[in-house]
């Protein structure tokens, strides 16, 4: 399949400090970049077809991203060493600082990842993996595969068979694809889409979350995920979150020198009262009276 990707690309304060290295080959494009961004560089990217990306450096403290709007308030997120981004998802980034970094994007053609998947996942499974946006930052082994396949793109040595199945490797190291196909019809979220939450959640650093995002972080819709997470939990989505933010501030009422007002500001509480009520219908006592027990002990 001779392929060509086409992607609506606008950035500004970036650019190459090295020649961009690509090779083309059945039904996707490699592309290796070497670049640096200013302080308040940013950039917009739309593709009609899944993308995947891929950092060779730690970039969360220098790069945020977005796939709702270029306003980066609430719905920013720091980016992750990778990212699956699945086709017409627009995605938004901006430099908080600085930095240069080395990328391998890959353009892939959903039918050629469709032809990849199908025979050992089922077209089912196949289809609701490429609907799933990926971010992860522990990329071990994806990066050695990628590593690998950089080397073949700025030097080719081997038969295109070679890169293709290093593609195809991080392909499905990467999506997020269901164990089994009947789980989302049995009405419960996937392991992966739980720890995809997790850690979604635990990237905040207050654990807030709206139930749209975090429905479209496991690719359902908000009134489907709302009914399959209670399902899965036996909690709302909004009690669950409660429970997390309560989780982090017990953290900090033991760990940490912080007023309850500092903790409750920090954690997106309207004020200490709202917290110490949150607190205490969850622990059954206030935060101050929780931190002093833990004192005596």
């Amino acid at each position: 399949m001779n392929y060509q990707h086409s992607m609506t690309c606008y950035t500004e304060g970036i650019r190459t400090v090295a020649p961009v290295k690509w090779r083309g080959l059945d039904g996707l494009m490699s592309v290796f970049w070497d670049a640096e961004g200013q302080s308040g560089a940013k950039a917009y990217y739309l593709s009609p077809d899944p993308r995947i990306v891929i950092f060779f450096n730690d970039v969360s403290a220098h790069i945020r991203m977005s796939n709702r709007d270029g306003s980066f308030g609430l719905h920013t997120r720091p980016m992750t060493r990778a990212i699956y981004v699945p086709a017409g998802i627009p995605l938004w980034t901006n430099f908080t600082s600085s930095h240069r970094f080395s990328h391998l994007d890959l353009h892939l053609h959903k039918d050629r990842l469709l032809r990849f998947l199908s025979p050992s996942v089922g077209t089912s499974a196949a289809l609701t993996a490429l609907r799933r946006p990926v971010e992860i930052q522990d990329v071990t082994a994806v990066e050695t595969l990628a590593g690998l396949l950089v080397h073949e793109v700025a030097s080719p040595s081997r038969h295109a068979v070679y890169a293709e199945s290093l593609v195809g490797s991080i392909v499905s190291g990467l999506l997020d694809i269901p164990e089994h196909d009947g789980e989302q019809a049995n009405g419960r979220l996937t392991k992966a889409q739980i720890n995809k939450l997790i850690a979604r959640v635990n990237a905040r650093g207050d654990c807030r979350m709206t139930v749209a995002e975090m429905a479209a972080t496991v690719g359902l819709s908000e009134s489907w995920f709302a009914n399959v997470f209670k399902q899965t939990t036996g909690e709302t989505p909004l009690q669950w979150q409660l429970r997390k933010r309560i989780d982090l501030a017990r953290t900090l009422l033991s760990g940490s020198s912080l007023t309850v007002a500092d903790i409750a500001a920090q954690l997106g509480f309207s004020d200490q009262a709202h917290l110490t009520k949150a607190f205490r219908h969850v622990v059954g006592e206030t935060p101050a009276a929780w931190r002093r027990l833990r004192q005596l002990r």
